[in-house]
């Protein structure tokens, strides 16, 4: 079994999403002993933003590395996200990362009926969110959570779980008490 988890904060060390998303790795380590793990930390790895030769496949190398991206989340049975919110969103690293792995003909087609979704194989997806503010389940504001189960649900991963930490940057006890309680709630995947 293939897990494919991906790290899109640039805090380093200090990140909050990225202790999620490696708690959330061990405890699936914990569930499944032949689980091969992928790592993609979008931190240190340059995906350049699309741009139009890109997109119509004038630029070789690029076009080379985002043929790496879909295969590799093609390969996957799990993946494992994480992501801060950064100014209401996702970091603009995992977006160009979305960008890169959202191709039609690929990981989705389009019908008479609307879009379908081929990466059918990715049996569950994990979303690792932290967020600075407190801003509920349904906030109008979430262009982050929402936004990365849209492109799940797009590219066909229908089992979606988030674990989210909130408010952690509105004092060092609130985001201690958040990641605490959100490591929990990992620990009984």
């Amino acid at each position: 079994m293939k897990l494919l988890h991906i790290d899109s904060s640039i805090l380093g060390e200090n990140s909050v999403s990225r202790k999620l998303s490696a708690a959330i790795v061990e405890q699936l380590k914990k569930k499944h002993s032949n689980l091969e793990v992928d790592y993609l930390d979008l931190g240190t790895k340059d995906i350049p933003h699309l741009t139009g030769a890109i997109l119509l496949g004038q630029d070789v190398e690029q076009s080379r590395l985002g043929e790496e991206l879909v295969d590799q989340y093609l390969a996957a049975d799990i993946v494992v996200i994480g992501a801060g919110m950064y100014n209401f969103s996702i970091p603009s690293n995992l977006k160009a990362w979305v960008d890169r792995i959202a191709v039609a003909g690929k990981t989705f087609k389009y019908t008479a009926e609307g879009a379908v979704g081929l990466a059918t194989n990715i049996q569950k997806a994990y979303i690792a969110s932290s967020r600075g503010g407190i801003y509920g389940d349904s906030s109008p504001a979430d262009f982050q959570e929402a936004f990365l189960k849209q492109i799940f649900n797009f590219t066909g991963v229908t089992n979606i779980e988030v674990f989210h930490a909130e408010g952690v940057n509105i004092s060092p006890e609130l985001k201690e008490k958040a990641l605490q309680e959100t490591l929990e709630k990992i620990s009984h995947i």
